[in-house]
């Protein structure tokens, strides 16, 4: 186990660049099983989930090649699928979120699949069913062997099919389409989930000699292919990365610019965090954000208090709840956050009462914040990171706090942050990682 040991008050002054997309990179490593032939990743992320994702492919078979810094060769000609009924494989899929995204891939090329109920973030429940009701459309059986935890998942053929899906799940919605990329026939996926890394899939899926239309909004039509062949692809910055690098400089900057961000895929991130009253400026493919004295939160258009709540593409994310609810802490004014897509992501908010912040936790859905204006700054502590996007939230309080705070269980916010105390301490931080 290892910690962060953070001394606050450390003003950030320079340039930063997000690293790749994890969730888009899951995917996009998952889809290299459909074809025998190579396919060239590049701007992986060298983060906690992306490695044990790769460890993972290459248990069940799969060639890899790190040819450059964050730049792999995935081929997947000659797989071991024995190795697929191993326990050993179900209890590696059971301690990754992102294993989930093998299912479709699987089933989709050898027409079956054995997954354990995936790991990942403790944020609430995260149901398969979306994923399990897309597969039985084209036409997979599923079972659940009770005496081994897992999901087998098996079909003679695939056949394309119309679906409604039941949410707009955006694993569900990738699985569903590399499953349905090589089913025979054409199937339609309805309020399909239409994140940039669900169109960033399809794209790269299309130059591998897919058919599929109607990219970027919630109706995909695919029309099954025999075989799909090898590509390169490259993945997008992280917008979560973006958004945690806005939340700091608000809090702590004294001028940061955040460069390469393809701002075309950032929707509405930038202006949440305007709706804060936070300064961005947008310069060709980077941010700027000047140092924040003050920042007041913005009223609806009758006066009534802002609320936040996280949507499905192209609302707001819920992986940036929390940061905005930490940037809140110290704005002008109150804002009510409503997380409705999780139950439990507003608990680490308990963390942030402690270090002195006004925050009341109406259930497991709603908060309100009530800022300090900067008049009254957070107490230093020290915390345990309960996920991912919980961990960096408490990392960017820590920053801006009065004293020296610790933060344990860093490997939660390693699962999403590449090398994150290096390049924040290049900024003017003061971070150091300790062994336990």
């Amino acid at each position: 186990m290892e910690s962060f040991i953070i001394e606050g008050g450390h003003r950030l002054c320079g340039t930063i660049t997000p690293q790749g997309a994890k969730n888009e990179a899951l995917q996009v490593i998952a889809a290299t099983l459909l074809t025998e032939e190579e396919v060239k990743i590049t701007n992986i992320p060298d983060i906690l989930d992306i490695n044990n994702l790769i460890k993972l492919m290459s248990d069940i078979g799969v060639k890899i090649r790190k040819t450059a810094k964050n730049e792999y060769i995935f081929q997947a000609n000659d797989l071991n699928l024995d190795f697929l009924e191993s326990p050993e494989f179900v209890k590696k899929c059971a301690s990754l979120r992102g294993s989930v995204l093998l299912i479709g891939p699987l089933l989709g090329r050898f027409h079956k699949a054995t997954v354990s109920p995936p790991g990942g973030d403790k944020i609430g429940r995260r149901r398969l069913d979306t994923h399990f009701l897309g597969f039985n459309k084209l036409g997979a059986k599923f079972g659940y062997i009770e005496t081994r935890g897992i999901y087998e998942v098996y079909a003679d053929s695939l056949h394309g099919s119309y679906m409604l899906l039941d949410e707009a799940s955006v694993t569900g919605t990738a699985n569903i389409i590399m499953a349905s990329v090589l089913a025979k026939g054409t199937t339609t996926i309805y309020n399909a989930a239409c994140e940039p890394y669900i169109q960033q899939l399809c794209h790269m899926l299309n130059r591998m000699g897919a058919r599929i239309s109607g990219i970027a909004s919630n109706l995909l039509t695919i029309e099954g292919v025999t075989r799909l062949h090898g590509t390169t692809h490259c993945t997008l910055p992280d917008m979560i990365e973006i958004g945690s690098f806005i939340g700091m400089a608000a809090m702590v900057g004294d001028g940061v610019r955040i460069q390469g961000i393809s701002s075309s895929e950032l929707g509405i991130i930038p202006d949440s965090f305007r709706k804060l009253g936070v300064q961005i400026q947008e310069d060709d493919d980077s941010l700027f954000i000047p140092q924040q004295n003050h920042y007041e939160i913005e009223s609806f258009m009758d006066g009534s208090i802002m609320t936040l709540s996280d949507a499905p593409w192209p609302g707001l994310t819920p992986d940036l709840l929390s940061v905005l609810l930490v940037v809140a802490t110290q704005a002008c004014g109150s804002v009510l956050f409503h997380q409705k897509m999780f139950e439990s992501r507003l608990f680490f908010v308990d963390k942030l009462i402690d270090m002195g912040a006004q925050i009341i936790l109406c259930d497991p859905h709603r908060a309100v914040v009530v800022g300090h204006n900067h008049k009254l700054k957070l107490r230093a502590g020290r915390m345990t990171s309960p996920d991912i996007r919980a961990g960096i939230a408490l990392l960017i309080a820590a920053m801006s706090a009065n004293g020296t705070s610790r933060i344990d269980n860093i490997a939660q916010i390693d699962r999403g942050y590449e090398d994150i105390e290096n390049r924040l301490n290049q900024l003017g931080a003061y971070i150091q990682r300790v062994k336990n």
